[in-house]
């Protein structure tokens, strides 16, 4: 049950969460106004905020854990992001 959370990421991992809920709460409380909420948590993405403080071993590893073997780049986020903000993503 502990296998997947990191020392040390206690409030990044608790300020997700948060987020994760309250745009669940926010999608019910949008029902029947055409709005929908949409949260995009796609693990770890090669941002400098990413890699400050990792070194490149910490970061192999981190790379070996996704299945694609590599951390997420943006460009791998973007299209998803547009899709749920466009008009392909209102269900």
């Amino acid at each position: 049950m502990t296998r997947g959370l990191k020392p040390g990421f206690g409030a990044y991992a608790a300020s997700k969460a948060a987020v994760e809920t309250m745009v669940k709460i926010l999608a019910k409380e949008l029902k029947g106004t055409g709005i929908t909420a949409n949260c995009v948590a796609p693990g770890p993405i090669a941002t400098e905020m990413f890699y400050e403080g990792k070194s490149s071993e910490v970061v192999e590893k981190i790379a070996a854990e996704n299945p694609f073997g590599r951390v997420g780049e943006v460009r791998d986020v973007v299209p998803l992001v547009g899709f749920l903000a466009g008009d392909g993503g209102d269900w």
